[in-house]
């Protein structure tokens, strides 16, 4: 099935080619061991032109009401795309609720945002812009600047041989360019090839992590077998003690389903490229790598809806030394992807 939707997507692509409407290229997914495919997305195939105006869009603040907000203003790509504060700074200096999510590997994940409300790409695009704390804009008054500009309405009539561009185009573009994201390079990567060797201290860090009665990361964060280090499941990891559903002040997955048992839970992010990543959790309240480990090793706290992954709560953590620690922190920086942040193909365009 999957080879088939491929086969489909490809011929789909190149039959506009021929027929002279439109000039788009297929884009070539990188080839990676240890991962799945790459999902084919029929009604959105990724192009190199569709992800090139795509990228341009992504750093342009024309997307914001005041033209000084873009996407990445908020997902810088020296942190793998996120922000380096606990929340992002939007139009009028309104702030976020949430810290920034890294982007990267976008196309595997099922749900988007902490609290997973959009199911699709194409769909998250539209809650940043529309926000009145993130870019505040409509998508008339975006159309309106875009359809002014010869430069997008050059592109986009290569790619879709239409003489407006409109919403929809706008955001499977953007959606293409997220999903070539991908970040597969870390020197875990290299190890995993058989092209590299962890030190002591990464490879004693790597048992650690995935021991169930040590550092008990792999239920959430699985380092064999699934290149993407994350279940994308949503989970309460016993931030705080609060013992009542109803009075979690961000209600997190539970204000998307409407259903108790959710509230308090947060879409568990991926370890790729975490040192990188901070500040840690959904409100950005651990500075650094060595305070997220002090609190799963005695700072975890029972609560309502509290995972049951979290297998030592009512122990208060895992009682990592401070050796364990350090060797933890030594694998997790093995997992940073150096090539994926300095890559030029996902650089702003507009800095040559």
């Amino acid at each position: 099935m999957q080879k088939s939707k491929t086969f489909f997507a490809i011929i789909a692509v190149s039959i506009v080619f021929f027929c002279g409407k439109v000039s788009v290229t297929p884009y070539s997914f990188p080839e990676m061991m240890y991962f799945p495919k790459v999902p084919v997305f029929a009604s959105n195939p990724t192009t190199v032109e569709g992800a090139d105006v795509g990228r341009y869009l992504f750093y342009d603040p024309i997307l914001s009401s005041d033209s000084t907000i873009s996407c990445s203003s908020c997902h810088n790509q020296q942190t793998a795309f996120t922000n380096s504060t606990a929340f992002s700074v939007g139009v009028n200096g309104g702030k976020t609720d949430r810290n920034a999510l890294p982007l990267f590997n976008l196309a595997w994940h099922p749900y988007y945002f902490y609290d997973g409300r959009a199911k699709t790409l194409e769909d998250q695009i539209s809650h940043p812009i529309k926000a009145k704390n993130e870019m505040n804009m409509q998508w008339d008054l975006i159309l309106k600047k875009l359809n002014a500009s010869k430069f997008y309405l050059k592109k986009f009539k290569t790619i879709y041989d239409a003489e407006k561009i409109d919403s929809t185009h706008v955001k499977n573009v953007i959606a293409q360019f997220l999903r070539t994201l991908i970040s597969y390079q870390s020197k875990f990567d290299r190890i995993i090839a058989k092209k590299d060797k962890f030190n002591q201290e990464e490879f004693n860090g790597f048992g650690l992590v995935n021991n169930q009665i040590k550092g008990d990361c792999f239920h959430c964060h699985p380092s064999d077998g699934n290149g993407l280090m994350t279940k994308f499941a949503f989970s309460n990891n016993g931030l705080d003690s609060i013992y009542d559903a109803d009075k979690y002040k961000d209600k997190g997955r539970g204000a998307i389903t409407g259903n108790k048992s959710d509230n308090g839970k947060f879409k568990i992010p991926s370890l790729r490229n975490i040192a990188l990543t901070a500040p840690y959790m959904h409100d950005g309240r651990f500075k650094t790598l060595e305070e997220v480990l002090d609190f799963y090793s005695t700072g975890v706290h029972t609560s309502a809806n509290v995972d049951s992954k979290m297998g030592y709560a009512y122990q208060k953590g895992v009682k990592l030394t401070k050796e364990e620690k350090k060797d933890i922190v030594a694998f997790l920086n093995t997992l940073t992807d150096s090539v994926f942040i300095n890559k030029k193909e996902f650089s702003n365009p507009f800095i040559k």
